[in-house]
């Protein structure tokens, strides 16, 4: 049975997720982007918060938490090893390959380093959802703060591989601004053009754009789409490298 999730929004843009399992009341919060909204939800629907899983150390994702732990001292916090000396007190310290178990799904860990080094994501098999923080997002991916284009290049690959049914739950609603890159690169993708249509509608009446399924991104997201003609053409690289279209695309991000 899968885990049932909710999404908040927080701060200005920002989200985090609580996964709850209604067998054993487990529930599990992934990122602390701030503790009211959160506080809020686990009170509105009676949960008790047992599990923080942290992506990465950006403020943005951890700056919530010293205040839940007031209130839910018994929270197991896992991070990543790699990033420990970074990241708030961890209960649990994970890398690559590791599994954490949340009511009754384990959780696999992916090393997705790229936006920062010792960034990870969560990944529910079992419920089809990964919860990708900065990595992986609506239409995009994370900006390459410390990580080297070949390093986010294998995480998304990492990603891509995943069911295409997955469910990604990234960290942010970037997805119109998104929209308008991925456009100016690849324009004559019709399903593109369509996404970023009903985004742009999704977001006049106040919806969330995040999370997105997996097959979605690959039809979509330029970060996925190394392989696209229209978008090597468009950074200046027809038929080289993906790593290198990957990186001229991202760069192209950058200055966008």
């Amino acid at each position: 049975m899968a885990l049932e999730l909710v999404t908040i929004p927080c701060l200005s843009d920002n989200y985090t997720f609580l996964m709850h399992c209604d067998e054993t009341g487990d529930t599990a919060v992934i990122d602390t982007p701030e503790s009211a909204p959160i506080a809020a939800e686990l009170e509105r629907r009676g949960w008790t918060l047992t599990h923080v899983l942290l992506t990465h150390h950006h403020y943005d994702h951890v700056d919530g938490l010293e205040e839940l732990k007031a209130d839910y001292p018994d929270a197991v916090v896992v991070g990543a090893a790699a990033d420990a000396n970074r990241l708030p007190p961890l209960d649990i310290k994970v890398k690559e390959g590791d599994t954490v178990t949340v009511g009754i799904e384990w959780v696999r860990v992916l090393d997705v380093s790229g936006h920062t080094e010792g960034h990870i994501a969560y990944h529910f098999p079992e419920s089809e959802m990964a919860f990708t923080g900065d990595s992986l997002m609506a239409l995009g991916c994370g900006r390459l703060f410390e990580g080297t284009p070949q390093q986010m290049f294998d995480s998304l690959t990492k990603l891509a591989a995943l069911s295409p049914d997955t469910l990604i739950c990234s960290g942010h609603e970037y997805t119109m601004s998104n929209a308008k890159f991925a456009l100016s690169v690849e324009p004559g993708n019709a399903a593109l053009q369509a996404r970023a249509a009903e985004t742009e509608a999704m977001r006049a009446r106040g919806e969330f754009t995040v999370p997105s399924r997996l097959q979605l991104e690959l039809d979509t997201n330029p970060f996925l789409r190394w392989d696209s003609a229209e978008i090597q053409a468009s950074v200046g690289l027809p038929g080289d490298d993906p790593v290198a279209v990957f990186a001229a695309t991202r760069a192209a991000k950058d200055n966008f």
